[in-house]
């Protein structure tokens, strides 16, 4: 008769979340992922006593086809069993079901330990999570390496949370060309609903009209004396019994506050209800949050430019054989909208409804006057494009998105009638590649404020097809500009825009010499000895 002590104990790990304090802070482990850790533990140790299964199973009495269900994470078996395993192992019952892994197996453990198995949908990827935790426990050692790589990474590069949650999400919206049918379908349904016009545009009036009538809302400005400390936030939505409390800063103009108006209708309509209150992204304390603000932005972005409007707009755009930016900067006032706001939609609507989804958008700040440029957001489309963020080099000075921002800030120190928005474009041909792609961007001066400027750009890459649909590529006035990734990997040696050595080329050519050396050394070593 087995002891009474290990049945209570069995049923404890199986009924409860186990949880216990790790460097991640205070978590818990799911009973998928006990079943996980115990099937680990149980595989490496018969891969370190060079035991098969089929040898397993002798030496405990139980079936292959069962030890194969528990190392596989799908079987908790009852104590008896552990108690048979243990001792064909060589171990004892405490070792089997302790929660501790090996060192060899941490990096798992850690990942198990954290919430990213948990609050990251792995559904939105197509990853089913058995099938997860099925090759997590494959090749445990191997994977673990694997998963320990990703995290030294990480830390060196002092990734946080909030770091991986957009990395996620930027992926998601990546991998769906930026472009979601069921949010556009939804936006039009609400304006259907509403009976707008099909050529209204949107403006911060109907937009309060829909939160307070339809929602309920209260909507306040934020008291700056009274609450110095939201001095910063644009937005605050507080939750309250017959209708949510919404404070707003009254610095914002117009425009911006019309995204956030139409932002919270997008959590109402969608019934997005874990969200986030303030318009500060870092707030996100999962990634469901992060992705329901993300489609609550995307749904305010398409009811205030809707698709409707603007795809003929586009079209008629891309037919001129003349490069006119004050088609962009007009359609930008006729939406009502910002140039990042604008720039960001029309990533939305080239890939589906242009065929061009070759693209990426990139957002710089830069203070007037300073030769440092932050790229504070990043999107690609079908690939990695470059540029890219690259992380203790100098980005190229020739990028249009960088030169429009010095454009900027010369010509705002030259007159008494400050620039707002700056639209050029440029074709940027990549020294190394030859790839050539049409940038268009946006600098958007902060005038008085103590802001940064910034700048959106938007990169369509040249191929056959988009060739075929932009008819100003030919424009003599459209510069062609040689270009490269950053400084440090330039082989444009007489560029004077050069900020810096190309310290990264110069150390890869010298890595090349040397094995070229040390294969014809080896060579000729080999030559003599069969001679």
């Amino acid at each position: 008769m087995r002891p009474a002590f290990f049945d209570f104990r069995h049923d404890i790990i199986l009924n409860f979340n186990y949880s216990y304090y790790s460097p991640l802070g205070h978590v818990a482990l799911n009973p998928d992922n006990i079943k996980l850790v115990f099937g680990l533990k149980i595989k490496q140790l018969r891969l370190d006593r060079a035991l098969s299964l089929n040898d397993l199973s002798q030496k405990s009495g139980l079936s292959i086809s069962y030890i194969n269900e528990i190392e596989k994470g799908k079987k908790y078996p009852k104590a008896d069993k552990i108690i048979s395993l243990a001792h064909a192992l060589g171990t004892d019952y405490d070792s089997l079901v302790s929660l501790k892994l090996s060192k060899r197996l941490e990096p798992i453990s850690e990942l198990l330990s954290s919430n990213i198995l948990t609050e990251l949908p792995l559904d939105i990827f197509g990853i089913d999570q058995s099938n997860l935790l099925e090759m997590l426990s494959d090749a445990p050692t191997k994977v673990s390496a694997f998963i320990g790589t990703l995290i030294e990474i990480s830390r060196n590069y002092n990734m946080s949370v909030e770091q991986f949650y957009f990395s996620a999400l930027r992926t998601y919206q990546e991998m769906h060309d930026n472009y979601f049918e069921e949010i556009e379908n939804a936006a039009e349904q609400f304006l259907s609903e509403k009976g707008v016009d099909g050529s209204f545009i949107l403006d911060e009036a109907y937009l309060i009209a829909v939160l307070r009538k339809t929602y309920n809302y209260e909507i306040e400005q934020i008291d700056k004396i009274a609450h110095p400390e939201l001095k910063a936030v644009r937005s605050l939505t507080i939750p309250q019994p017959g209708g949510p409390r919404l404070l707003v800063n009254g610095s914002l103009t117009p425009v911006q506050k019309s995204f956030i108006y139409g932002r919270e209708i997008g959590y109402q309509y969608l019934k997005l209800n874990n969200r986030l209150y303030t318009t500060s992204v870092l707030e996100a304390d999962s990634f469901e949050q992060l992705l329901n603000n993300f489609k609550a932005s995307y749904f305010a972005s398409a009811i205030i430019i809707r698709r409707s409007l603007l795809i003929p707009k586009l079209k008629e755009f891309f037919n001129l054989k003349i490069w006119q930016p004050e088609q962009l900067l007009g359609m930008i006032d006729h939406f009502n909208t910002t140039p990042e706001s604008f720039s960001y939609r029309v990533s939305n609507i080239l890939p589906k409804h242009f065929g061009i989804n070759q693209i990426f958008f990139l957002r710089f700040n830069n203070f007037a006057g300073q030769n440092k440029f932050e790229l504070t957001k990043e999107m690609h489309i079908a690939r990695k494009h470059i540029p890219h963020s690259v992380k203790d080099e100098h980005y190229c000075r020739r990028w249009l998105s960088l030169t429009i921002l010095q454009d900027l800030a010369e010509q705002n120190q030259e007159t008494k009638n400050p620039v707002n928005t700056l639209c050029k474009a440029q074709i940027s041909k990549y020294a190394d590649s030859g790839e050539e792609y049409l940038m268009v961007s946006f600098a958007k001066s902060s005038l008085n404020s103590p802001n940064p400027n910034v700048s959106v750009s938007m990169g369509i890459f040249l191929n056959e097809d988009s060739r075929k649909i932009i008819g100003f590529l030919n424009d003599p006035d459209l510069r062609l500009r040689l270009v490269n990734e950053t400084c440090e990997r330039c082989t444009l040696f007489d560029c004077k825009e050069r900020m810096a050595a190309p310290t990264v080329l110069q150390r890869r050519h010298k890595n090349e010499e040397l094995k070229k050396r040390i294969a014809t050394l080896l060579n000729s070593k080999l030559n003599s000895v069969s001679l």
